[in-house]
């Protein structure tokens, strides 16, 4: 049985992951902040796979270490990591940005996926195997008006994400990226801090990705045979042209 480590389990595009490789009979760690969601879905899960949880924040690097560090014994060989968690905060001018939010994206977003990686790669390099899934954005290829921070917090995930590839070709690690475009969660309700009619309207007058769907492809990328790689998958909702091209008739 392979065991496949989540962040940002408790909602969204984690936890369709989760949900999907559950059925599929993978050991699951499941990572996130809110400890009553966790729970939840520990218990939902825990009647298809063997499931543990680790509440911690990624974008601490102590608790991103000790968390990873305290993994029972049979949960520790870790093959698969889904580096998911991230988020937006705010959508403002560089010039009226708020410092906070940019420090929030780029701990969370670039820091803790580093910290987490750079914690679970060393049982990887050993086992000489291993596949890391990089969760970016389309955000990570085009910019976008007052995208800014978020933008380079994305460009930042393709960035590492090509050059973890070159540095652990040697090791038999396999990496890769997906990068959506605009996905129906809770996204738009962090960015806009709460404010969820501004958030619905993101989703209004078109058909949006579901979190579902990214979690197929995850699944989809994590299933090919070992000596295929796919590095770079970028996915759109049919509505979505670009960035910044929705037709929403």
């Amino acid at each position: 049985m392979k065991t496949a480590f989540i962040t940002g389990a408790t909602s969204g595009i984690g936890k369709a992951t989760a949900q999907l490789f559950a059925k599929n009979n993978i050991r699951l760690v499941l990572c996130g902040r809110r400890t009553e969601r966790l729970q939840e879905l520990k218990s939902e899960l825990s009647k298809q796979t063997e499931v543990t949880t680790l509440q911690f924040d990624v974008s601490k690097k102590e608790e991103a270490q000790s968390a990873i560090a305290s993994l029972p014994e049979n949960f520790k060989n870790i093959d698969i990591l889904i580096n998911n968690a991230g988020n937006a905060h705010g959508l403002a001018t560089i010039q009226e940005g708020s410092i906070d939010d940019w420090d929030a994206m780029l701990d969370i977003n670039v820091k803790g996926l580093l910290y987490v990686t750079k914690a679970i790669l060393p049982t990887m390099i050993k086992n000489n195997s291993g596949f890391i899934v990089n969760i970016g954005s389309t955000a990570g290829k085009d910019v976008y008006k007052n995208g800014n921070v978020y933008c380079a917090s994305k460009f930042a995930v393709n960035a590492l994400n090509k050059s973890m590839r070159l540095d652990l070709n040697d090791y038999n690690i396999r990496v890769s990226a997906i990068h959506p475009g605009l996905v129906e969660t809770e996204f738009s309700d962090v960015r806009f801090k709460g404010d969820t009619e501004r958030a619905k309207t993101v989703y209004s007058g078109y058909k949006a990705l579901q979190a579902e769907d990214i979690a197929d492809i995850i699944n989809f990328v994590v299933t090919r045979p070992y000596h295929v790689n796919i590095e770079d998958l970028i996915v759109y909702p049919t509505a979505q042209a670009s960035a910044t091209m929705i037709n929403k008739n």
